[in-house]
């Protein structure tokens, strides 16, 4: 009985740390709650977890987990509405995932799977692009 509840524990100690902590979507949507462009939403400059909080892991200039720290190694991830892998929001230039790196997959105006691309995947008219101001936007997850 004590073999089982021991292992029961660990597994649900090493599945706590394994999930990825959901910190809104990457989106210009002002309307919809999960928007970081909404200020009373995940885009709140007061959300614990928040990229907006400069206080937070994912909002401090100084923090490995940083959306903002152009240093940052572990920056959150980008996941389109369909599950596909988007990049790293980071501000780190020299990042191969970064949305930040010009020469990079998610970072070149010219890749098609690039925000930064007005005729790709940032598209101001496609429904789930960050770029269209009212659309779902991109999830975006911590570590």
């Amino acid at each position: 009985m004590t073999v089982t509840w021991i292992l029961l524990q660990a597994l649900l100690l090493v599945t706590g740390q394994v999930c990825a902590e959901d910190l809104g979507n990457l989106s210009a949507n002002r309307f919809l709650y999960e928007s970081t462009a909404n200020p009373f939403g995940a885009g709140s400059p007061f959300a614990p977890n928040g990229i907006n909080n400069r206080f937070s892991p994912y909002g401090s200039p100084f923090s490995n987990k940083s959306t903002t720290n152009p240093f940052a190694t572990d920056a959150p991830r980008l996941y389109d509405q369909q599950g596909h892998y988007r990049g790293k929001l980071s501000a780190n230039p020299f990042d191969p995932d970064s949305t930040n790196n010009h020469y990079g997959r998610y970072g070149s105006p010219f890749s098609q799977d690039s925000i930064n691309n007005p005729y790709g995947a940032g598209s101001r008219f496609k429904p789930d692009s960050p770029n269209n101001p009212y659309g779902s936007g991109w999830r975006i997850e911590g570590q």
